[in-house]
């Protein structure tokens, strides 16, 4: 009774999204998806993992379909902050488009500085053309890091001179919905590391809205194209964590779901780059991955069109969708019982990402820095 429910209320939130006036007569999602070759069939088989990514039940799938096929409802506004563009270009440079970044082109991006044909005065004129016209009922994205206080002139943006922070906080402030894309909005990313010369702050210190963070450098497409269409189903916030990630992307270790967990169960790893164990596959821990430690979906979702990640190729996590990364990850091919940085592994290292003591991480990262010893001390003296 209760799924029945659900799927009636989730129902009616769709219809109520069809009902707006498309943002683009010309043609429809399901017209670009057919133009490009997705058939009917694929289609659905993508809204069938769609689904289960968001943990529905497989009975949701043809709710997701159409939850996607009105993307193109909603307005949004996409801010770049300072960053490299890798967030945008995870979904934009693609040889063949997947289903998400086909959906993500379409979606009525009323500005988007790396997409749009627009630039200078135009571009600024755009942006608080489509802010104004859309008020109240834009999902806003933000991009990068933000140098606030003081030092927010180090993002300097148009004719007009406005800064950074200036831009995000009337972007937030007029949102329905926002998204921070990538550890820099997220938590501040690489622009943040000690010594932060530009105070690069995440966009959750710009504004005092509620900020979904989907971290990454980048995140996977499906992730960002995920939290659009959990918007348009249930219009309200999804399930998040401690860090305000949410659970359907971010609720498993990237180790718990790895290719190569056997290997570390069974402690077989690779002690150098270019051994024995790297050619057969071995366990990344001792050569500095961080997976035991980092929450994300990057071992299941993967990235081009679903082809490989950091450690199918032969590098271990870098950490990057956690706070601070870059301070309290490093050094990158160093595991974190040998780091030579004297700092605090924050909060986040547990099996749900909620709750914490630095008591029970101390003892994670020992339990593991342990096993990988022990075991490899078993398998040599055998």
């Amino acid at each position: 009774m209760e799924q029945q429910n659900l799927y009636h209320r989730l129902s009616q939130r769709i219809k109520e999204i069809s009902n707006l006036p498309k943002l683009k007569e010309e043609r429809s999602i399901q017209d670009l998806i057919s133009e490009n070759g997705v058939s009917r069939r694929d289609f659905m088989k993508w809204a069938a993992s769609m689904t289960a990514m968001l943990s529905l039940p497989a009975s949701f799938s043809p709710l997701i379909a159409q939850a996607a096929e009105v993307s193109d409802r909603l307005p949004v506004i996409w801010l770049h902050m300072a960053e490299c563009t890798g967030c945008s270009e995870s979904l934009l440079r693609t040889d063949t488009p997947t289903i998400d970044s086909l959906i993500f082109d379409y979606i009525s991006l009323k500005y988007h500085e790396t997409i749009m044909a627009a630039f200078g005065w135009q571009a600024e004129h755009n942006l608080k053309e489509a802010i104004e016209e859309h008020k109240g009922k834009y999902i806003l994205m933000v991009e990068g890091g933000i140098p606030a206080g003081s030092s927010d002139f180090y993002l300097t943006i148009g004719g007009h001179g406005e800064t950074g922070q200036k831009s995000a906080k009337e972007a937030a402030n007029n949102a329905a919905a926002i998204f921070a894309i990538g550890t820099c909005s997220s938590f501040g990313g690489i622009q943040a590391a000690h010594p932060n010369p530009t105070n690069s702050q995440p966009l959750s210190k710009i504004t005092n809205k509620p900020v979904i963070n989907v971290p990454g450098c980048p995140p996977s497409e499906k992730n960002i194209v995920g939290n659009v269409l959990h918007y348009i189903l249930f219009g309200t916030l999804p399930a998040l964590d401690v860090f305000n990630r949410p659970k359907w992307a971010y609720g498993l270790r990237i180790h718990d779901l790895c290719e190569r967990r056997g290997r570390f169960d069974a402690g077989e790893f690779v002690q150098r780059f270019g051994d024995e164990g790297a050619k057969q596959g071995y366990c990344l821990y001792k050569v500095g991955c961080k997976g035991p430690y980092t929450f994300n979906n990057c071992s299941r979702e993967r990235f081009n069109q679903h082809t490989s990640w950091p450690v199918q190729a032969g590098h271990g996590c870098i950490g990057c969708s956690e706070p601070d990364f870059w301070d309290t990850m490093g050094p990158f091919e160093e595991p974190m019982a040998d780091r030579r940085f004297n700092t605090l592994y924050g909060l986040g290292a547990d099996a749900t990402a909620d709750r914490v003591g630095i008591a029970i991480l101390t003892l994670t990262a020992i339990g593991i820095a342990a096993h990988a010893t022990v075991t490899a001390f078993k398998n040599k003296n055998k």
